[in-house]
């Protein structure tokens, strides 16, 4: 099931309240329970697509990659210099209220709340 997850910067010392205003968008499968389908993404990789907003800086627009240790990570670039890995990526469930750490470009350790999941129209 294709959907569309949105992330939200949580609670931080930067951003005490978290922040509607810096996250991501995902384009991802998922399983019925939302975890990612890993079997899904592999057999169509090139839809799994990435949006990050951030007040103040420039949007971008990545893939959701597998790194050759394995691991998960957005992707805005050919080759690993500007992905940001996605901290159990696998174990986490896409539902709304549960948390997932994004290591940024810049080194830090964001959390990010899952705001909501919902239907690609036409692709789901």
């Amino acid at each position: 099931m294709l959907r569309r997850i949105r992330l939200e910067l949580a609670r931080t010392p930067e951003f005490p309240e978290g922040s509607h205003a810096h996250g991501y968008e995902l384009v991802a499968p998922l399983t019925a329970d939302g975890h990612l389908d890993t079997e899904a993404w592999q057999a169509n990789r090139q839809i799994a697509t990435v949006h990050r907003f951030w007040r103040g800086e420039e949007n971008q627009t990545g893939q959701l990659v597998r790194t050759r240790g394995g691991r998960w990570a957005i992707s805005y670039l050919p080759g690993p210099d500007d992905d940001e890995p996605i901290h159990r990526l696998e174990d986490h469930r896409f539902v709304e209220g549960q948390y997932v750490s994004i290591r940024e470009a810049d080194g830090t350790v964001r959390p990010f709340v899952v705001v909501h999941v919902r239907p690609v129209p036409g692709l789901s």
